[in-house]
């Protein structure tokens, strides 16, 4: 496996995961991978619904951090363990994210989408009266808001996360449909110095590529970008670094020669 470093991945610490930190790091060492980014959630003012746990988007971050400098000290000379999050975009919480995420020394710093005009894609509500094409193009039109009003992040992650839940999910779904708002997402985020994420996690669950889709990817690298990470997005141990060999043929075939892992938030290079 030519992808040594998860930078994606979930434990007890965010709200939609029940494995053990420990468990995550110990499977990664057998797994072989070399570096681990623990990138939990922190979703301000997200709409939880009745049966959600309360807060379960809000992690703890001293106790995260705790822990995980306990693990890092244990397991240092078998794994790298980084310190990240996966900070929730929406308009209405700009501030609570920018003085948070100055608040700790985080390595790594994913921006993502998990709600549209806070609205949630997950659920089929997000979808009705309207084309699935209407409801994916709100959904990009509202990254291209976020990234031009809040900079302190590394990559922006899952890019087209939204066709994980579609009624048709990427079946009917294409760069080509939404070229000029996607256009104009990456081109910002390659004049402002971030990059993407190729998350492997819709694989897991059942679409027909990576996120983004392979088209993005390579139109991200025509434009001239360079920053890319990888990460599972996995939630359990048996997810971790799923699909890495896929991501690194398609990274491949988009002409890129290297990924990238971050310290400090400064990003490292590694040829694949």
């Amino acid at each position: 496996m030519p992808i040594k470093a998860d930078y994606h991945i979930h434990s007890y610490f965010s709200g939609d995961s029940n494995a053990p930190m420990e468990q995550m790091v110990q499977t990664a060492i057998q797994k072989g991978l070399s570096h681990l980014c623990f990138t939990e959630h922190m979703d301000f003012n997200f709409p939880y619904q009745s049966f959600d746990k309360p807060d379960m988007f809000v992690v703890n971050t001293d106790s995260y951090l705790y822990e995980l400098l306990t693990l890092k000290e244990k397991y240092r000379s078998q794994i790298e363990l980084h310190f990240g999050i996966e900070l929730g975009m929406q308009p209405s919480v700009l501030r609570e994210n920018l003085i948070y995420s100055r608040s700790y020394e985080f390595d790594f710093i994913i921006a993502s989408s998990h709600l549209c005009n806070g609205r949630d894609p997950y659920y089929p509500d997000f979808y009705e009266g309207r084309s699935e094409e209407e409801a994916y193009r709100e959904y990009f039109t509202s990254i291209l808001e976020s990234i031009k009003s809040f900079h302190n992040f590394d990559v922006y992650g899952h890019l087209d996360y939204v066709v994980r839940y579609g009624p048709n999910k990427d079946k009917n779904y294409s760069y080509e449909a939404y070229k000029d708002i996607l256009d104009a997402i990456l081109m910002h985020l390659i004049e402002n110095e971030k990059g993407i994420e190729i998350n492997t996690g819709g694989l897991s669950k059942g679409l027909q590529d990576v996120h983004p889709c392979t088209s993005i990817l390579k139109r991200y690298r025509e434009l001239g970008g360079e920053i890319i990470t990888i990460g599972s997005d996995s939630h359990s141990p048996e997810n971790l670094g799923a699909h890495f060999d896929k991501a690194a043929e398609i990274l491949t075939a988009c002409d890129f020669k290297y990924y990238c892992i971050f310290t400090n938030r400064v990003a490292e290079y590694f040829r694949l």
